[in-house]
């Protein structure tokens, strides 16, 4: 039974997030207080309390929450980081700072921290990077020293600092993670406790409309009941829980971001006339600057959609390395939409009058939040490594089958040139392995970029099958029709193909030494020929992508 609520609920809380920006978050108060560095406490407050409730998603019907799931969850923080990213960074802390709770605390605690949390509208914040560590959860220096009395631990001394934390100056609760002799432990710590302390809020580069700051712990006491799960040392394990979760929401949060930048330049593309047309009947114009960016995003909402079900019905593991595919691919894809829609709008694009401008600024902090892009890249190309090993070198070659199957029964969506990267992703990986190429670590990380494009490919097209089918989840975005995702399953399957076949021999080259005749040979056996034949019709099927959006007749 899949986890979530019903679809008429979640379409009223989207709805209502909606309506509530319109009323009090309007654009020109949003520029204002990017303008201003200033965080709106209040209107956080209110979305996370009794005006709109959005905090009672995560928390479950037993401790008087919704009980949403990993689905319902993306589609919220996707609709909030349309809005503003910086907002919904401050209510996205709420959520991650409940984590170590639902997944670590015991059923008691969680009665306890959660119904409060549900109740009274609590803000949380999430005390995990230091300043030295970083996303390196396992490098941390905050220490927590038992309190002993009459033989028994009664509670712990807390002293440490923590950075980049978000709602650190305005949190009522914190979850702080600190090293005691057992390992990385939880601790729930509320506002106000003696010897707590939080510095000025950090001057960003985005998201100025959130709060982050430093925290710093001075000998702070915590009794022993705050200690999530009553179990020291799982602190690492209670967060390897949520990676592939928390990762979806921040994915979520560069689709929205992105989207909202392309959302603005697509129309202004119409309205702009030069040279007698305006921008969006200029191929130069549509094919660089919004139609590839249409297609990425979409491409990874497809793997977002497909991890959130996948997280929904219990039938995985945690899903980290899905998780970091997802998150990795949003947020690139987010970043450049955001980037393009500048360039698309000129110098209104540049200027801060306009809020295509502040999305970039705001955006790119999704490609470093929860993990940077580079993290992503290496826990995709490890855990996926693995894979290769374990199957000898099938794990893709059969992934590739499966698209060529599905190429068979639907032949329009790509599924074929899907296959083709896939299989020559298989053999770029061998080739790897042989020449021991990862030790080289750009390698790595180049590995798994591929991987994320193959694996990315082949979620698209299936999604794309599923909505021909009408099967896709009730609850999935629907902006596109059937036919129209088989067109941008077409174009992203050779944008992942062409990817995998020239950087897979660049970065082949650079790492090895081959003749002439070997690279032809490397060549003929990642089917290069095919993949290069395979973009034929892409710019006829940019064309089509282009009159989908522009809705052309």
């Amino acid at each position: 039974m899949a986890k979530g609520i019903q679809k008429d609920e979640l379409d009223m809380i989207v709805g209502a997030i909606k309506d509530f920006a319109a009323e009090n978050l309007k654009e020109s108060k949003l520029l204002e207080l990017d303008h201003n560095d200033e965080y709106p406490i209040n209107d956080v407050r209110m979305m996370c309390g009794d005006g709109l409730g959005i905090h009672l998603i995560f928390i479950p019907e037993e401790f008087q929450g919704m009980g949403g799931g990993a689905f319902d969850s993306y589609r919220v923080c996707e609709t909030l980081a349309a809005v503003d990213l910086g907002v919904a960074t401050g209510v996205f802390a709420t959520f991650l700072g409940s984590d170590p709770i639902v997944f670590g605390a015991t059923y008691e605690q969680k009665k306890n921290w959660l119904t409060r949390i549900a109740v009274e509208g609590l803000i949380l914040a999430y005390g995990a990077t230091e300043p030295d560590a970083g996303s390196d959860l396992g490098a941390l220096r905050t220490v927590a020293v038992p309190v002993m009395e009459d033989g028994k631990i009664t509670g712990y001394r807390i002293s440490g600092s923590k950075q980049w934390i978000s709602n650190g100056g305005y949190a009522d609760m914190y979850t702080i993670l600190a090293k005691t002799e057992a390992g990385p432990t939880w601790f729930v710590l509320e506002k106000g406790a003696e010897g707590f302390s939080f510095g000025k809020p950090e001057d960003k580069h985005g998201i100025r409309a959130s709060n982050t700051a430093a925290l710093s712990l001075e000998n702070v006491y915590v009794p022993v009941e705050n200690l999530v799960g009553e179990e020291e040392g799982k602190g690492l394990f209670q967060a390897q829980l949520v990676f592939g979760y928390t990762r979806l929401m921040v994915a979520a949060f560069g689709l929205g971001a992105g989207w909202a930048a392309l959302d603005r330049a697509i129309p202004y593309s119409v309205d702009r006339i030069t040279r007698g047309t305006p921008l969006s009947e200029k191929q130069g114009y549509t094919h660089k600057l919004i139609v590839p960016h249409v297609v990425r995003l979409e491409a990874a909402r497809a793997y977002i959609e497909e991890t959130a079900e996948r997280i929904d019905r219990d039938l995985e593991d945690n899903l980290n390395t899905e998780g970091a595919i997802a998150k990795y691919m949003a947020t690139e894809f987010g970043n450049a939409a955001a980037d393009a829609s500048i360039q698309a709008l000129g110098g209104y694009g540049y200027t801060r009058e306009y809020m295509v401008e502040k999305f970039k600024r705001d955006v790119r902090i999704t490609t470093i939040y929860e993990g940077t892009s580079e993290i992503m890249e290496m826990t995709i190309c490890r855990d996926r490594w693995q894979f290769h090993l374990k199957t000898q070198g099938a794990y893709y070659h059969d992934m590739a089958r499966e698209m060529e199957i599905l190429h068979q029964k639907y032949n329009d969506l790509g599924a074929d040139v899907a296959a083709l990267g896939l299989h020559a992703l298989a053999d770029l990986l061998e080739r790897a392995r042989v020449r021991r190429l990862t030790r080289n670590q750009h390698i790595q990380f180049r590995i798994g970029e591929l991987i994320a494009f193959a694996e990315t490919a082949a979620t698209f097209a299936k999604r794309a099958a599923r909505a021909k089918e009408g099967k896709l989840p009730e609850k999935a975005n629907n902006r596109f029709e059937p036919g129209e995702l088989a067109v941008m399953s077409r174009i992203y399957a050779r944008d992942a193909a062409g990817k995998i076949a020239q950087d897979g021999l660049k970065w082949i080259l650079g790492a090895d030494e081959l003749s002439y005749s070997e690279i032809q040979q490397f060549e003929q056996k990642m089917n290069f020929t095919k993949i290069y034949q395979a973009q034929t019709g892409l710019i006829t099927d940019m064309d089509l992508m282009k009159d989908i959006i522009y809705k052309v007749k």
